[in-house]
């Protein structure tokens, strides 16, 4: 739970009665590869942090799955829309190596957020970290060629291209198998 705490005060400093009501809301749970989060369909209720392991969220689209974003040790994540709406979510969320997460639900989270604004805070810088990747994701989605958006994930995550398969990366970059090879001969 420290790399938890860590992470949190790098993102705001909570007083120590706020990261002791925290320890106490979160859960360790242990993915197997290939598990999922989150499926397609089901209400997502829980945010998570990993603490060892890596998972990818994707959508199903003509029969072909669309991988949206990545998640590693240190990072929040969950099916963001669902979690906040209530919805059904339309993406899928996946472990893609054997996985140790922190996991809390929306409702212990929604009750600390009432008893320490603190912790709102908190989960609104994260909520804003997200939106910015977001967005410089779809940026570079529209604006960028394949080519460049592959120099950029060599450039920015590197990590990525060791630790996920070739298909997850281009069907993350928006491009074929065979054109990611294509590119990739050339770096």
């Amino acid at each position: 739970m420290q790399e938890l705490f860590n992470h949190i005060q790098g993102y705001y400093k909570l007083s120590s009665d706020a990261l002791h009501i925290l320890s106490e809301s979160f859960e360790e749970v242990v993915f197997s590869k290939n598990d999922f989060l989150l499926q397609a369909g089901n209400t997502c209720r829980h945010l998570y942090f990993i603490k060892h392991g890596a998972v990818r969220g994707y959508y199903i689209l003509e029969n072909k799955e669309i991988t949206h974003w990545f998640g590693f040790e240190n990072d929040f994540v969950t099916s963001f829309h669902s979690f906040i709406t209530g919805e059904a979510s339309v993406e899928n969320i996946q472990v893609i190596e054997g996985s140790i997460l922190w996991k809390i639900s929306k409702e212990k989270l929604n009750k600390l957020f009432n008893q320490y604004h603190e912790i709102e805070r908190l989960v609104r810088i994260a909520y804003e970290k997200y939106y910015i990747r977001l967005e410089e994701r779809f940026v570079n989605a529209q604006f960028k060629t394949a080519a460049e958006r592959y120099e950029s994930l060599i450039l920015q995550s590197p990590h990525i291209l060791e630790r996920v398969s070739l298909g997850y990366i281009a069907s993350y970059l928006g491009i074929s198998q065979e054109t990611l090879s294509r590119i990739r001969n050339r770096f």
